[in-house]
């Protein structure tokens, strides 16, 4: 009944060499096979702009770039002249170069609520420090996390918490709290049950959905009262909600924050940014007899050209007016997606939502549920049509011409997912087995 010409034969042996050498076949859970409708996950070959071609030659529409990293798109001009600018001149040295203190000024002229900044090359790394640093200022073990949002980190401390928690002692993750996002009664409510133990409160300050009004002057009053250091993770909001990330956006300054993703638009970098009376504790100039805390210490976390990525991308940010053109390109995307799903009579079940700049989509089954099934369907038709779309997070490479071609090839997706619903049966249309969610206790 599935009825489109897609053929990925070279992806197919691709990804079978790629499991026979990495453990799930790739290095990011969320970029598996697994999170594909089966034998059609393309392997990439490169990427420019908007776009990215295939092994087998074939040529998409790319969103959610680098699981949100690219945000400019790929090899963008200013940021590849300034990295090759930098590798001429060697890219790591016994002492630090005067590109990380450049790099340093940079960031925090952008993000001006924070005092310092320390920069490594993954997000889990600059959560964890952060989380570690809360625990050493308070003398606090426990670490109250939000529940409502996806991931904050590789590390036990997080991990532990989701279904894919072998490996991690029970030790670990009895001293993890959590609290539900736009809710200050029930987090005081945690705050209370546990009084004098949670070391901080980590969140993404903004998902799929605004904060509530007040809700992030509250959390900072509750963090406050009740002596817990406030962290912003700012992986996904950094520069899509503004240049300053959420907190320049919200007026609500946190202890601590992390930023990675956009900050290098997919070169590794990523940053510990907060508060100097807090980051000094991590660095040589702290006052009196306090323990020292091993904050961040990573042989590659200043690579000149990972740092003059970043300093490109901030530039690029502010010069540019590029989180304004994020959301103007996202709310072209999103009218388009709802008007053509209405049209094909799914309004109510292919669903858009989300910050016009970091878009996501849900496929709802006859019954209005989550369904991977119905996922599946929509990403093979989407695929189809040359749209690569795990989310419909957007980058600044695209243009009008390619919003125009993704919402007709959502379009022609939505008959079909019709189809599927008037059978109440999406199975003839899968042509395999469903797309799996990322964190499952079995493989």
């Amino acid at each position: 009944m599935d009825t489109e010409v897609l053929d990925l034969p070279l992806s197919r042996t691709a990804n079978e060499r790629l499991h026979a050498l990495i453990p799930g076949g790739a290095h990011t859970y969320a970029k598996g096979d697994d999170q594909y409708p089966e034998n059609l996950a393309p392997v990439i070959s490169h990427g420019s702009g908007a776009h990215v071609w295939d092994v087998d030659g074939n040529r998409y529409i790319e969103y959610g770039s680098g699981l949100r990293s690219v945000s400019l798109g790929h090899a963008h001009p200013r940021v590849i002249e300034a990295v090759r600018r930098e590798l001429g001149r060697g890219s790591n040295f016994v002492r630090p170069s005067i590109v990380e203190v450049e790099a340093a000024e940079r960031f925090l002229a952008t993000v001006p609520t924070a005092e310092m900044v320390k920069f490594a090359k993954n997000g889990s790394d600059a959560t964890s420090a952060a989380v570690r640093l809360a625990r050493a200022a308070t003398g606090r073990s426990r670490v109250a996390l939000c529940s409502d949002h996806p991931f904050f980190s590789v590390d036990d401390w997080f991990i532990g918490t989701t279904p894919m928690s072998a490996g991690i002692p029970s030790t670990t993750t009895e001293l993890i709290a959590s609290f539900p996002y736009g809710d200050l009664a029930a987090t005081e409510e945690m705050l209370t049950r546990y009084p004098g133990e949670i070391a901080c409160l980590i969140l993404e300050p903004a998902t799929h959905t605004e904060p509530p009004p007040g809700y992030l002057a509250g959390l900072r009053d509750l963090a406050d009262r009740h002596g817990c250091v406030l962290i912003f993770d700012e992986m996904i909001t950094g520069f899509r909600w503004s240049e300053a990330g959420a907190q320049g956006l919200y007026g609500v300054v946190p202890d601590l924050s992390t930023f990675g993703k956009a900050l290098g638009n997919g070169f590794a970098v990523s940053a510990l940014a907060g508060r100097r009376d807090l980051m000094e504790r991590g660095g040589l100039r702290d006052s009196g007899d306090r323990d020292r805390v091993f904050l961040l210490s990573t042989t590659h976390g200043a690579e000149t050209h990972s740092l003059a990525a970043a300093m490109a991308v901030q530039t690029t940010y502010v010069e540019e007016g590029i989180t304004a053109r994020l959301h103007t390109l996202g709310e072209r995307l999103a009218t388009g997606v709802r008007d053509a799903a209405e049209a094909m009579g799914v309004g109510d079940h292919v669903v858009v939502r989300g910050r016009a700049s970091n878009l996501v989509f849900a496929t709802l089954d006859e019954n209005l549920q989550p369904s991977q099934q119905y996922r599946t369907l929509f990403l093979r038709r989407l695929l189809a049509g040359g749209v690569l779309a795990p989310s419909f997070v957007v980058s600044s490479a695209l243009d009008d011409e390619d919003i125009d071609r993704t919402v007709d090839v959502v379009a022609q997706a939505c008959a079909v997912y019709r189809k599927a619903l008037d059978a109440a049966d999406p199975t003839p249309w899968l042509a395999g087995r469903a797309v799996k969610p990322v964190f499952r206790r079995l493989a």
